[in-house]
C-alpha cells in the first residue's frame, strides 16, 4: 500500500501543534490554571458513539472552537490527541527500559513494549495523514483512504493491548508493570474512542461518497 505523505491543510498544522502541546500527558496528568472550557453539545453527543464518552469529552473539550460541528475535524483531533499521548507513552516505556535495578523478565517485557508503541505511533501518524486526504476527496476514493485510516488506528490500538500482554501473570505484579499500565490504557482508551469516532464519520459521509454507476 503506497502511502504518500503531502503536507496537511493549515487547520490541521495548527491543529497538530495546539494537541501535541497539551495532550502529551495521561488524561488523570492533566493540570492547568484556567478551566477548561465547557464542552460543546455538538462534542457531548458525539462522543456518546464512543466506549469511554467521558474520556472523549475531557480529550476534546479544549478544541471546540476548532472542531465547530464537523465530523471529520473531530475525528481528525481525536487522532491527534491519541498520536499525542501514544508518544509520550513510547517515551515513557523507553526510559524505562534504560532504568536500573528492573527484573530480566519485566526488562524483556519493556523492550516488547517500547516496539509495540513504536508500532503505534507509525500507524497512528498514517491515520492522521490519511484522514487529512479524505477530507479533500470525493467519490470512490474516499472509502479507499477510509478503509487506509480504520486498518492503521485499529492496529495502533492492537499494537497497545499487545503491549501490556507481556506483563501477564501475577509474577509481573509490581511497580513497572503497574506504571506502564497507567500510560499504556490510558492511550488505549482514547485510541478506542478515536476509532469509534473515525467509523462514526465514516457510516454519515460514505453514502454521500460513493458515484453511482450509469
Amino acid at each position: 500500500m503506497a502511502k504518500p505523505k503531502p503536507s496537511l491543510p493549515s487547520f490541521f498544522f495548527f491543529l497538530l501543534f495546539l494537541l501535541l502541546s497539551l495532550a502529551a500527558t495521561p488524561s488523570q496528568s492533566f493540570v492547568s490554571n484556567r478551566p477548561e472550557p465547557a464542552p460543546t453539545s455538538f462534542i457531548v453527543s458525539s462522543c456518546r458513539a464512543t466506549r469511554y464518552p467521558a474520556l472523549c469529552v475531557h480529550c476534546l473539550a479544549a478544541y471546540g472552537r476548532a472542531i465547530q460541528r464537523s465530523d471529520h475535524h473531530l475525528a481528525q483531533a481525536a487522532l491527534i490527541v491519541s498520536l499525542a499521548r501514544a508518544r509520550s507513552a513510547a517515551s515513557f516505556v523507553v526510559k524505562l527500559s534504560r532504568a536500573r535495578r528492573i527484573e530480566l523478565r519485566e526488562l524483556q517485557a519493556v523492550r516488547d513494549c517500547v516496539e509495540n508503541m513504536g508500532d503505534s505511533v507509525d500507524s497512528l501518524a498514517d491515520s492522521v495523514r490519511e484522514l487529512g486526504r479524505s477530507g479533500r476527496v470525493a467519490g470512490q476514493d474516499f472509502p479507499w483512504h477510509m478503509s487506509n485510516v480504520e486498518t492503521w488506528v485499529s492496529a495502533a490500538l492492537t499494537d497497545e493491548d499487545t503491549c501490556m500482554d507481556g506483563f501477564g501473570g501475577r509474577v509481573m505484579d509490581g511497580a513497572v508493570k503497574v506504571a506502564v499500565r497507567r500510560r499504556v490504557v490510558d492511550v488505549a482508551r482514547v485510541t478506542s474512542n478515536a476509532l469509534a469516532l473515525v467509523n462514526r464519520y465514516a457510516s454519515k459521509h460514505l453514502p454521500a461518497a460513493v458515484v453511482e454507476q450509469p
